[in-house]
């Protein structure tokens, strides 16, 4: 095998690699992602097919390899996954504690993957199920249906995987999403948006109203899954979640102190911060306050067993 391609990128400001990409990771043992001394692993599959990456700060930068038939397209995006084009320079804070957690995050930047399938698939799994049982789902799927990641074994943490193509989603059986717990709704969304893969990758170069609506047509992917999605393929710092069943308590609390606060809410709280909310919300959930657990616990279910 040959050795990898590599690239060097250089942050403007503070940065912070694996605070900034940890949004892409879909759970502590996701085949995709893997932080393992202090090196990012990351596997993708572009539109050139598989690629894996290894991202290393370096002296105030970042080293990127990539092996793997996808590794031009991979490192010719770095900046941009990384945080190239993100502008946290633009950000105001209006509230004292979003002013603190700015200053405890100077090096948070919004990634932008230019991929959208990669996103769209982990976040229709977590639709309506605890997140420990979305990823478990996406775990199993990606171990099975999935590829080996591209490179050197005795470099590669163990263990890792490329996400299936639309073509493998496409042919998984029906007994297989149910072994891995995900339910008919949730499954038959993924298939549709993966008959139509083409359409929703174009999404990545749209603005976010058109963007969101190009993933809403699709049955099945309503405006939190596209949200989730946008954020990470897009990085678009405007991409609120509405329809989650924390967020709003999350950010009400933060910003009020208060609890029990629905979407409606949760925006008009945002309004200040108009291009820039999703932002603001990174901010809030990685430095705010969290209001104590009131209610019981989103019920776990195994429809592996019924």
């Amino acid at each position: 095998m040959t050795g990898p391609v590599v690239r060097r990128w250089e942050p403007s400001g503070p940065y912070d690699l694996p605070g900034s990409l940890r949004v892409l990771r879909r759970g502590p043992g996701d085949p995709t992602h893997r932080l393992c001394d202090g090196e990012l692993w990351r596997t993708s599959r572009t539109p050139d097919g598989p690629v894996t990456l290894r991202l290393t700060p370096e002296s105030g930068a970042v080293r990127a390899e990539a092996w793997g038939s996808g590794a031009d397209w991979a490192l010719d995006r770095i900046p941009a996954l990384l945080g190239e084009f993100d502008r946290p320079e633009e950000f105001v804070p209006r509230h004292r504690v979003v002013l603190r957690a700015h200053r405890a995050r100077p090096g948070l930047r919004l990634v932008r993957t230019g991929l959208v399938l990669e996103s769209l698939i982990p976040s229709v799994l977590e639709q309506k199920v605890t997140t420990d049982e979305a990823y478990r789902a996406w775990r199993l799927l990606v171990r099975r249906y999935g590829e080996p990641a591209p490179g050197p074994a005795q470099l590669l943490p163990p263990g890792m995987y490329v996400m299936p193509g639309p073509r493998e989603w496409r042919h998984i059986p029906s007994w297989e999403w149910h072994r891995a717990g995900v339910d008919g709704k949730r499954s038959a969304a993924v298939l549709r948006a993966c008959r139509v893969a083409p359409r929703l990758e174009e999404a990545a170069g749209m603005a976010l109203p058109q963007a969101l609506h190009r993933l809403q047509l699709v049955p099945g992917i309503g405006p939190w899954t596209a949200a989730e999605t946008l954020q990470r393929s897009n990085g678009d710092p405007d991409a609120v979640t509405v329809g989650d069943l924390h967020l709003p308590g999350i950010i009400g609390y933060a910003l009020t102190g208060r609890r029990g606060l629905g979407d409606d809410a949760m925006l008009e709280l945002l309004a200040p911060y108009a291009g820039q909310r999703h932002r603001a919300t990174r901010l809030l959930l990685a430095e705010g306050p969290v209001p104590a657990r009131r209610a019981p616990r989103f019920p776990v279910g195994d429809i592996a067993r019924l």
